[in-house]
């Protein structure tokens, strides 16, 4: 029986045979795109309230959901850090926000038999809020009422743009699976 080379095919199926994903890219697209979302609010404009999202967690929270046992438990530390370094809250809140919302993540996990995006969504909106106004109390300003009602806003946007994170995330999952041409 005379065999075929698979790369010679025509099919549609046939340019997917012998194909492998990329270690590099499976690896570091998850990463990359958290410390891209961390970086993202400095380039909106200051106003005399928060509007702009906190995007690296709403990120860390899309591939935590999406993905689920992608990220180690232990990635909340170094991710937290470096969004720690370009924030502005005091030193170390995003490293015990992100390290204690990867645990919670993880036990909620192990509790639930099943998820839905909804329960996905519902579980980023109670996170995103928690982290907002935990991050207001580590922040140093006095939480009084008005500093509550001035961070709705940012909530409310954050709970609202988690789909749209979650798109992405499936995304540049895709793209992260992606095969390449193995050599050989």
């Amino acid at each position: 029986m005379e065999r075929i080379d698979p790369r010679s095919r025509s099919d549609a199926y046939g340019s997917r045979i012998n194909r492998t994903h990329s270690p590099l890219l499976a690896n570091v697209v998850p990463w990359i795109s958290i410390l891209a979302g961390s970086l993202l609010p400095i380039f909106f404009i200051a106003t005399a309230l928060p509007l702009v999202p906190p995007t690296g967690f709403l990120m860390l929270l899309a591939w935590r959901l999406v993905r689920p046992g992608l990220l180690p438990v232990w990635a909340g530390f170094p991710l937290g850090l470096f969004d720690d370094l370009y924030s502005g809250q005091p030193f170390g809140s995003a490293i015990f926000l992100w390290s204690a919302t990867l645990l919670a993540l993880e036990a909620i996990d192990l509790r639930l038999p099943w998820r839905s995006f909804a329960q996905d969504w519902f579980t980023a909106g109670i996170a995103l809020t928690l982290y907002c106004l935990v991050g207001l109390a580590l922040s140093g300003a006095s939480p009084s009422f008005a500093a509550i009602i001035a961070l709705g806003p940012q909530i409310l946007l954050s709970i609202l743009l988690f789909p749209l994170a979650a798109r992405i995330v499936a995304g540049l999952d895709r793209l992260r699976l992606s095969r390449w041409r193995s050599q050989g």
